[in-house]
């Protein structure tokens, strides 16, 4: 029985379930459904079994496909998302991926002690690469973080002693257990201190330096920025460290594809070139689109800085409410790159009407903060958020400053130096101008004046500080 496929289908003839890429169908009668909610065309889809009922306009019949499963593929899944910037060769990365036939990896360097939000990004694709059967190679950059990747900056990074890059490796090895499976037969983790820090110079020069084009790299995108402003020799050499990681992976590990955000492209290449020039073999690269906000700016900060994954850095409270409070035109495009939420599902919330924006933030507000920090952390931003907008007291989950009361007048404390110890503003000229524009209140009622005292009392007992419509902090005397 064959019918034009329309929206109401679904909802007239049975329901779909899609689980880690797979679609169940469950109806008792025969029809034509959409899957990827939109037109379904033949080779989004395979089915597990071996026979093929796709229906030559594209359509999926489906009488005969009752409590069959049909496996959506990750590189259209990735796709469907945004997720996908650039990529080396389209045929031959989605043929890989979608038959886990990859072995990629990503390269982190520890710049910092926390994982942040960019590098959440990376993470959750490694995720989902690795459920759809791919092997992860998790690259920790002890030795190109001695360098410092001038990719997206406008100046030199601060350069690192190298025990504060080992102890920020191990930071990132902590965290990374929380989203990609390791073990016999699973994803891997490597530095690359390990070979890079052996390296010989005039032998590195011979073997590697000689693939090189000096006019090619000074066209690369990562360097053309900086050229104005100046770049250091040591910086130049990281496209050529970055490079040969890939190439070291390739012939010892067996990796045949590297992942990074979109700024990564010319080194990406470079590797890729590389492995072509010294071995033969085909390697490739795909770039994944970077987190943006609608004015172009790069999201994951805030006026504190950063947003990190690790708890004591960024509570979680305060995560949740990073992602709750970001501005309605990002929300749809965080919830499609971000979270696990199905195709099927974030189609239907597109859909919601206007009015129905803060159940869309709190939605992802929960999502990610769950992924990150677990379930049970979720549950209690969400609870704490709930009962602060309406006008609950429930603050036990607030991020708190607890202040050294050697440091507290007896009289209290200055409203501004307060703001600043709470790290709500990050200059008291700041805090000053959120005074007087009338951004603050302390236990529900708003400061005016920028002499304004806290009395040593009420900070005793905990006073709880409001900045603008959304920031909410506790700060008490310990």
């Amino acid at each position: 029985m064959t019918q034009n496929p329309s929206d109401s289908v679904l909802k007239t003839f049975g329901r779909v379930f899609i689980n880690n890429f797979v679609l169940t169908i469950d109806s008792g009668y025969g029809t034509i459904i959409k899957s990827l909610i939109a037109k379904c065309q033949p080779q989004l889809c395979r089915l597990n079994q071996p026979d093929d009922y796709s229906h030559p306009d594209g359509f999926i019949c489906f009488p005969q496909l009752l409590g069959r499963n049909i496996q959506v593929k990750i590189y259209e899944e990735l796709q469907a998302r945004g997720l996908i910037a650039q990529v080396t060769d389209e045929p031959q990365i989605r043929e890989l991926i979608n038959n886990g036939g990859a072995k990629f990896y990503i390269g982190f360097d520890p710049t910092a002690d926390s994982l942040h939000v960019g590098h959440f990004m990376a993470l959750c694709l490694m995720k989902r690469l690795q459920m759809a059967g791919n092997k992860p190679v998790v690259l920790l950059g002890g030795g190109t973080g001695m360098i410092g990747d001038p990719s997206g900056r406008s100046d030199m990074r601060a350069m690192l002693a190298e025990d504060t890059i080992n102890y920020n490796c191990e930071c990132f090895r902590r965290q990374m257990s929380r989203f990609i499976k390791f073990g016999d037969d699973e994803a891997i983790i490597v530095n690359n201190a390990d070979w890079l820090m052996e390296l010989k110079y005039i032998e590195l020069l011979r073997d590697v330096g000689a693939c090189f084009s000096v006019n090619n790299m000074l066209r690369a995108e990562c360097y053309k920025q900086r050229l104005e402003k100046g770049l250091s020799f040591l910086e130049f050499n990281y496209m050529i460290m970055q490079s040969y990681d890939f190439l070291y992976l390739h012939n010892n590990y067996g990796c045949n594809m590297q992942f990074g955000g979109d700024d990564q492209w010319s080194n990406m290449l470079a590797g890729t070139e590389l492995i072509r020039r010294k071995t033969g073999d085909d390697a490739y690269a795909m770039t994944i689109t970077l987190l943006l906000n609608s004015e172009g700016k790069k999201m994951g900060k805030t006026a504190k800085g950063a947003v990190w994954l690790d708890p004591n850095k960024t509570s979680p409270f305060e995560f949740y409410q990073y992602w709750r409070n970001v501005d309605d035109a990002d929300v749809m495009k965080c919830i499609r790159m971000l979270t696990f939420i199905t195709i099927e599902e974030i189609e239907a919330i597109d859909k919601w009407d206007d009015s129905r924006i803060n159940e869309k933030k709190t939605l992802l507000a929960y999502e990610l903060t769950k992924l990150v920090h677990g379930e049970e952390e979720a549950d209690k931003a969400q609870k704490t958020t709930a009962a602060l907008f309406s006008g609950g007291d429930d603050d036990s989950n607030m991020p708190t400053t607890e202040l050294d009361a050697a440091s507290v007048p007896a009289e209290g404390m200055n409203i501004v130096e307060l703001m600043i110890a709470c790290k709500l503003a990050p200059s008291k000229g700041e805090a000053r101008r959120l005074i007087q524009q009338g951004g603050i209140t302390v236990d529900g009622e708003q400061i005016t004046a920028i002499d304004a005292v806290i009395s040593a009392e009420d900070l005793k007992a905990g006073v709880k500080i409001r900045k603008g419509k959304k920031v909410y902090h506790r700060a008490i005397i310990k």
